[in-house]
């Protein structure tokens, strides 16, 4: 397996080739975050070294640098969203398939139907959620985030059953799974209700658009992948990785697994660009503006990465000098978190 290769270090590709995309800050950042950050906290559902993971992990930065044009309440509310799917993720990145399924589903029946409720403390976090957002969501934003909310559970489940038999996908396979396991159509959706706007169904059947949104979508996606791919492998999880399948289709080393991703985010970058500037004038000025939220997603996505000690832990500094990658050792496996808490202190 990749995990027990031989190479311990790998250098990153410079994903920072593009300077056509800019970084910005949220200015609401820190009340929003810390209030968002009690809400979660308030329900005492990490154990000590969870919590510690959660809070170092910086989710509300992310949301500060890909959503810097939000105002204060969809701002938070986006903050909320990304700590909601840190403690889904979390859960079921511990739980076999059937376990990841039910998890998931608890999530979407409380998301989808207001009436429902088991009484966990998952469905009332996602309960609360549901009710900011749709204070101001679209009609037709809600259905589509609720039809990705059900596509990402699937896919959380999915990747809980190949976790659970130590497969990994070819690369054809893996690209949609990771697209919907990610959450990152999730949260480009919550760019529509962040603008107040509500596309129509025909902008998502416009193939430029597609185009940009797809290319966007598989920058922060693989993005992500090289620079967790640390922190996965100490936690013996590669295989939802692109990092690894590449490395097992393709027979990559490490190292040329990395480089071969940083050529594709160039290209995906070159092919957000150009469709965005190709964008058919007739879909009108809301669709060119939830395309441009996506490209603060890139590059607020790759800000944030070297922001946080999320995937890099105490060697972030060294990391974004040297930009090499030493590889953790692997933890033991009732701890998953100790190693990358650890490291964060």
């Amino acid at each position: 397996m990749p995990s027990s290769s031989s190479t311990r270090q790998f250098r990153l590709p410079n994903l920072f080739t593009h300077c056509a995309l800019k970084a910005s800050t949220n200015p609401y950042y820190k009340e929003a975050a810390a209030e968002s950050r009690a809400w979660i906290n308030s329900y005492d559902i990490f154990t000590d070294r969870k919590r510690a993971f959660f809070v170092q992990g910086q989710n509300e930065l992310l949301c500060s640098y890909v959503y810097q044009y939000a105002g204060y309440e969809q701002f938070r509310t986006t903050c909320d969203f990304v700590n909601l799917l840190f403690v889904v993720d979390e859960v079921s990145d511990d739980q076999n398939g059937r376990d990841a399924r039910a998890t998931g589903r608890v999530f979407v029946n409380a998301m989808k139907y207001p009436e429902w409720d088991d009484g966990s403390v998952l469905a009332k976090i996602t309960k609360e959620f549901r009710a900011r957002f749709h204070r101001l969501a679209g009609t037709k934003n809600v259905k589509r985030f609720g039809e990705l909310c059900e596509s990402y559970t699937e896919c959380v489940a999915r990747e809980a059953e190949l976790r659970e038999r130590g497969e990994v996908l070819d690369l054809a396979s893996f690209l949609p799974l990771r697209r919907n396991n990610s959450a990152v159509l999730l949260c480009f959706s919550l760019a529509e209700y962040i603008l107040g706007i509500d596309l129509e169904e025909d902008v998502y059947q416009n193939e430029v658009f597609m185009e940009a949104y797809w290319a966007a979508c598989d920058h922060v996606c693989w993005a992500n992948d090289v620079y967790s791919y640390d922190l996965e492998q100490s936690r013996g999880q590669t295989g939802n990785n692109i990092v690894t399948v590449l490395m097992e289709e393709k027979g990559f080393s490490l190292q040329e697994s990395a480089d071969y991703i940083g050529k594709h985010c160039d290209h995906l970058a070159e092919q957000y660009l150009s469709a965005r500037k190709r964008l058919p004038p007739s879909l009108g000025t809301d669709a060119l503006h939830f395309i441009d939220a996506l490209g603060d997603w890139m590059i607020g996505n790759l800000v944030w990465s070297f922001k946080s000690v999320r995937y890099f832990g105490a060697r972030l500094e060294e990391v974004k000098k040297t930009g090499v990658v030493v590889l953790r050792p692997r933890q033991v496996a009732d701890d998953s978190c100790s190693e990358s808490e650890s490291d964060e202190d």
